[in-house]
Parts: C-alpha cells; sequence; structure tokens
C-alpha cells in the first residue's frame, strides 16, 4: 500500500471517530435537559406550541403579579400657592424729612419712644458760612413709635435725609412683592400661611389687604400687604412678632373645593402625557390618559380619566403596563 493512501485512511478515521465523540456529547446534553425539565419539547412534540391547561404561558408557569399600593379618589380641596418671601413692618410706617438741609441741632426722640401728630422730633441749623438762619423744626406727620433712628446731634443732613422712621406697632403688617406671572390671582382677601425665621415651627396665617396698582419697573413684581388674621377672618396680633422680621409666605392664588384629587405620587409623565393606573375589580391594572387640572406640592386635581371611588395606584406603578395583574398591599 502507498504511504500517501496510508495517511488518507488515518484522516477519514480520525475524522469519523471526533465526529461520533461529538455525537454521543450532544446526545448526553439533550437527555440531561428532558430530565430536568419534563414539559420541554421532545422527539414527539410534546409541550410545543402549547399552553398550560389553564391557558396560562407557554411552560405552564403563570404570570406574575406586580406588588402595588393603591388609594381611592375622593373629593376633596386643593389649593394652588406661590411661596414668595417678605418683611414685617409696622402699619402706616412713614419717614420723617427735614424740610431744609443743615446741621443737626437737637434730636428728641429715642428708637422705642412715642411721637405724636405735629410733635416736634428735631431741629436742623440751616445756616452757612456768613449766613446765620434760625433753626428749623422738623415735625411727624403721623402719630406712633420710634422704629428707626439713624442720625446723632451734629451730622449734616439734607432734605432726602430720613431723620426718623415712625410705625403704628399695634397693628404689623407683611409686605412682600409677588412676580409677574402671579399678578392675575392676586386680589384682597386672598390668604397666606406665613412662616418666620424667629419663631420656627408655628404658623401664622394672614390675609391681602393692600394690592399696588401698578408694577415696579426695574422688578416687574406687584407690591402686595397682608394683615395678621385668626382661622375665624378677624385681625389677630402675636406679641412674638416684631417689627422687621424676615417672612416666608405661602400665598394661595387659586382654591377648588370637591373636586376629584389625587397624590402627585401617582401620576406618571410619559412624552407629554400625564397617565395613572387604577385596579379593576379582578386586580387587573388599567391605564389611563389624564387631564389634570390646578396642583400643589402634594395633589392634582383630576379633571377626566378616572373619576370618584377608582381605586388609582400610588406606588409600583412605573413598572405597569395595561392588564398586568396585580397584588394589593396595605
Amino acid at each position: 500500500m502507498k504511504k500517501s493512501s496510508i495517511v488518507t485512511a488515518i484522516i477519514i478515521l480520525l475524522i469519523v471517530f471526533f465526529a461520533v465523540l461529538i455525537g454521543l456529547n450532544y446526545y448526553n446534553k439533550n437527555r440531561e435537559t428532558v430530565k430536568a425539565d419534563p414539559a420541554a419539547p421532545n422527539s414527539r412534540g410534546q409541550g410545543s406550541g402549547g399552553g398550560s391547561p389553564g391557558g396560562g404561558p407557554p411552560g405552564g408557569g403563570a404570570r406574575s403579579a406586580s406588588v402595588v399600593r393603591v388609594t381611592t379618589v375622593e373629593p376633596g380641596t386643593i389649593e394652588n400657592s406661590v411661596v414668595i418671601n417678605g418683611d414685617v413692618l409696622a402699619r402706616n410706617q412713614v419717614s420723617i424729612f427735614p424740610t431744609v438741609g443743615g446741621k443737626l441741632t437737637g434730636y428728641r426722640y429715642a428708637v422705642g419712644d412715642r411721637v405724636g401728630l405735629g410733635a416736634v422730633v428735631a431741629m436742623v441749623d440751616p445756616s452757612r458760612p456768613g449766613e446765620v438762619y434760625s433753626h428749623s423744626p422738623v415735625t411727624s406727620t403721623v402719630s406712633g413709635t420710634v422704629l428707626q433712628a439713624p442720625f446723632s446731634i451734629g451730622d449734616t443732613v439734607s432734605t432726602q435725609s430720613a431723620l426718623y422712621v415712625v410705625g403704628d406697632l399695634s397693628s404689623l403688617r407683611v409686605e412682600t412683592f409677588v412676580p409677574e406671572r402671579f399678578v392675575s390671582s392676586v386680589r384682597n382677601g386672598l390668604r397666606a400661611e406665613i412662616k418666620l425665621e424667629s419663631i420656627p415651627g408655628e404658623t401664622f396665617l394672614a390675609e391681602v389687604d393692600e394690592v399696588s396698582p401698578v408694577l415696579e419697573p426695574a422688578s416687574r413684581t406687584l407690591r402686595i400687604r397682608l394683615r395678621f388674621i385668626d382661622r375665624q377672618g378677624r385681625a389677630a396680633m402675636d406679641g412674638r412678632i416684631k417689627a422687621g422680621m424676615f417672612a416666608t409666605l405661602s400665598l394661595v392664588t387659586r382654591t377648588r373645593a370637591d373636586v376629584p384629587v389625587i397624590p402627585r405620587s401617582s401620576v406618571i409623565n410619559t412624552y407629554g402625557s400625564w397617565i395613572a393606573f387604577t385596579v379593576d375589580d379582578n386586580n387587573i391594572a388599567r391605564r389611563h390618559v389624564l387631564e389634570l387640572g390646578i396642583e400643589n406640592e402634594e395633589q392634582f386635581e383630576v379633571i377626566s380619566g378616572i373619576g370618584l371611588g377608582d381605586r388609582v395606584v400610588t406606588q409600583g406603578q412605573n413598572f405597569l403596563s395595561d392588564g398586568d395583574p396585580v397584588r394589593i398591599v396595605d
């Protein structure tokens, strides 16, 4: 036999040998798969293309239910508000100016003193070098308490110098400036909750009682003033509140009563649409596109999409699809 024929025969035998090994390995793996999953397709086609006897997904497994929390849609009152900063001021707070400029020679009141309308509060000497004039009195244009007295005897003042700031401390006001985009909602009688840094943990009630007819040209804001009231709407005052305190106001601009409201956590914004999921009597999730009304930090008003009595999903809705089974937990 020729040497080339022997080499060819050896190669053929090696090919056959490796082919047999591969076949045996595949056969053994297939047997292990059948033992591990009797429902897997076999040579007679059992389990292929069919579902479980109960109509579940292939392989006989049931679709798992998503765990969710729900709340029932009920009528409620919702308020829309804007949070802004302001200052506590004395009512009728007025600055007192001299009618002439010169040297301050008499300064008759200190901070905290009471002054009456028409009282002489200071004297100004308008004399100049080589010229002598009579001292000019400065009179108070209001009655009240001296809140500021920034000058001292001997200071040079002008007709633009506020010698005193006088105000009525018996009735304090909160002054603030509302951004232009909220101006259309501002009117007398609007209520606000006020928090003061100097009295932490407490909230005071106030209502708008003065609205400027024009916007401030530099800031494009509207100046408003509010008075402190009690829960019945009567004027009220707390002795701990002082003029000059810094205030944070939550000003209610819109109120809707007896409307369907849902928690903010139940609403999802998807490609510009607001959606929510409800759960029906069979514990199946249903997807709804909502039309929403006013909102605040905690709630939305629902105009359409779901109604009173619906069970809306508040937790676990981010991975839901319409028709998914759910399991409700408390």
